[in-house]
């Protein structure tokens, strides 16, 4: 039994470690911190069970990887409900227009060239081909001047918000640098 280390020794130790972790398998900071909570209290409830010190680090990431495990066959079983019941076409379509209105301040602050192309093909889905036709060039240089748009307006992006990025690419929480860009919050 591990009698040298409380349970206080053993989650200052390993907190941060265990948070790391988590964040490499799960993007959702809430789910982190709730997952880090059940591990606590699942660390808690079974530090008896643990037989030496050394054992520790490997027990607690055994839980860790235990409780990541139930955390998205349950996740599975609420999205395979959800998928009864997806969203209306109505309820798409407001989505997209939430999203559209927090991303329009970003891409008006674009040079207006740059602005009016990723208004016109990724707020209001044009095909490049059919826009490229429309200004008269071709689609190869409308493709690269589509890329040189999201190009600029990913650095609008980073010089407003620091970007907390999961192993998958995904963006899973942010800090504002700046109050310019404020319309999302």
């Amino acid at each position: 039994m591990v009698s040298k280390m409380n349970i206080e020794d053993i989650w200052l130790e390993y907190r941060a470690a265990l948070q790391r972790f988590l964040h490499a398998k799960v993007s959702n900071e809430a789910d982190v911190e709730d997952l880090l909570q059940d591990i606590l209290i699942k660390t808690y409830n079974n530090l008896a069970a643990v037989k030496s010190q050394k054992s520790v680090k490997s027990w607690l990431f055994q839980i860790a990887n235990n409780t990541i495990i139930d955390y998205y066959r349950k996740k599975g079983r609420a999205q395979a409900s959800n998928i009864e019941n997806p969203l209306s076409f109505e309820e798409q379509q407001e989505k997209k227009v939430d999203l559209s209105n927090c991303i329009s301040p970003f891409i008006n602050a674009l040079p207006n060239e740059h602005a009016s192309l990723l208004t016109a093909i990724d707020i209001n889905n044009q095909s490049q081909k059919q826009y490229a036709e429309q200004l008269g060039v071709s689609y190869s240089t409308l493709k690269s001047r589509v890329q040189k748009s999201r190009s600029l307006l990913k650095q609008v992006f980073d010089d407003c918000c620091h970007f907390k990025i999961d192993k998958l690419g995904n963006v899973y929480d942010y800090d504002v640098k700046t109050k310019k860009y404020d319309s999302c919050q």
